[in-house]
């Protein structure tokens, strides 16, 4: 089964191991000594992890080289990697990893033949019907050395912004227009009225001068004139608010999620626990 580098298997492989970074972490040995270093980790083409590439160090003597994932054991909250027994005599026989070597089953079976027991390098493989589950132990994954895998999906994030839909400008102007009013006005006229004498026989004393000439009476006469001006007066108030008005936008985006694959080979025993709810 071909052999993929981390990154290029899974280039955000960061988010899907847990936000851990495995590379650079440090490997020791379970006595606590350093051997070295991860620079990578090949997984087939199902995304199963089957080595992590170990830049190894020793004395002055330094490879590349391939341990099982089975081997290893994850300590995250010490970012370390410790394997059990690997000594200086395996390393010696381990063949040196390289990106530019093709992985095959020839090179695959030089490694774990070095990590087998005695019992297990006697019994013989064949390359047609190779799988890792005959090695269990090397490629399978206890409880305390698991990986985590997160299963991921798109989720509608609905957010609001305060955009200038537009502008009201509200200003006065001045119009033109004739408008009439009615005074009533008040004015004097002389009425001359001539009536017969109440006593037409009474006699006037001769020496009366009631034949001189001159002005006889002045009479006054007044006449109301309308005076007309213009004042201003409040005429309306113009009151301008903002109302607040609430509307529902649907919006339909296309969303992606994760789901788990689960492929078995051979007859193991795989229990798949749901603890998962159904979302609403």
């Amino acid at each position: 089964m071909p052999l993929h580098a981390l990154t290029d298997f899974d280039p955000n492989y960061q988010q899907t191991l847990d936000g851990d970074d495995i590379k650079r972490l440090e490997v020791y040995t379970e006595e606590e000594q350093k051997v070295g270093t991860v620079t990578d980790a090949l997984l087939d083409n199902e995304g199963r992890f089957r080595y992590l590439v170990i830049e190894y160090r020793f004395d002055s003597t330094g490879k590349q080289i391939l341990i099982p994932i089975g081997l290893a054991r994850i300590d995250h909250n010490r970012r370390r990697i410790y394997v059990n027994d690997l000594s200086y005599a395996q390393v010696a026989r381990l063949p040196e990893y390289s990106d530019r070597y093709a992985i095959d089953y020839d090179y695959e079976e030089r490694v774990r033949n070095v990590y087998r027991s005695t019992t297990d390098r006697a019994i013989g493989h064949n390359r047609d019907t190779y799988s890792y589950q005959q090695d269990a132990s090397l490629y399978e994954l206890n409880e305390q050395k698991q990986l985590t895998f997160k299963l991921y999906e798109e989720r509608l994030i609905a957010n609001k912004k305060r955009i200038k839909a537009g502008e009201v400008a509200i200003g006065k102007h001045v119009e033109t227009e004739i408008e009439r009013i009615e005074v009533p006005i008040t004015r004097e006229r002389v009425v001359i009225e001539r009536v017969p004498a109440s006593d037409s026989n009474a006699r006037v004393a001769p020496d009366a001068p009631i034949f001189a000439e001159g002005e006889v009476a002045r009479v006054e006469l007044h006449a109301e004139t309308p005076e007309i001006h213009k004042a201003a007066f409040v005429r309306e108030e113009v009151k301008v608010r903002k109302v607040i008005e609430q509307d529902i936008v649907e919006a339909t985006e296309t969303v992606r999620h994760q789901e788990l694959d689960v492929t078995v080979e051979g007859k193991p025993n795989v229990d798949v626990v749901n603890r998962m709810r159904d979302r609403d």
